[in-house]
């Protein structure tokens, strides 16, 4: 294996294991996820977490074994969109700050922008399946990309963000 698969490998493994323990973790309280949703402004709460658990564990299994990998990665960066957009990007870049900022969301969706680009390597469904090199580069990017109109059908179709009232 060339040093870019092994990379690509650590990379997906990773990353598709964040991601998938965090939809085990909102599918083990699926009904503390759906007050959460609704308290930070989401209609539909009890589906949004169903659908969150369902997304986040599906994308980091097909991530970790490299299966429709920019498919995953367009997951991933529309999960970490929706995030962003509706919980941390007011509350400024660091994690620690009080509401928790983005690095956290934005270093993922990077992530799963650059496995999209690079492909999913030698080491990979994909390239058992001989469809890696029809699914990475410019191809790669624009699937993914398309994680971007996914978050922002779902914030326009079940978010409206709380009023401070609401929110407690």
């Amino acid at each position: 294996m060339e040093p870019l698969d092994v990379a690509m490998l650590v990379l997906r493994i990773w990353v598709g294991v964040v991601i998938a323990l965090h939809g085990v973790n909102h599918a083990k309280s699926l009904e503390g996820t759906a007050q959460w949703f609704g308290s930070v402004g989401f209609s539909r709460s009890k589906f949004q977490a169903l659908a969150s658990a369902v997304v986040e564990i599906s994308v980091g299994v097909l991530l970790i074994v490299g299966l429709l990998t920019p498919v995953a990665a367009a997951g991933l960066i529309a999960t970490m969109f929706v995030a962003f957009w509706a919980i941390h990007r007011s509350h400024g870049f660091f994690i620690f700050r009080p509401g928790e900022g983005y690095e956290y969301v934005v270093t993922l969706a990077v992530a799963g922008l650059a496995i999209a680009i690079a492909g999913a390597g030698s080491a990979s469904v994909d390239a058992a399946l001989g469809i890696e090199d029809n699914l990475d580069g410019w191809v790669g990017a624009a699937i993914a990309g398309a994680g971007l109109l996914a978050a922002a059908g779902q914030l326009a179709t079940f978010w409206c963000k709380p009023t401070p009232a609401e929110a407690n």
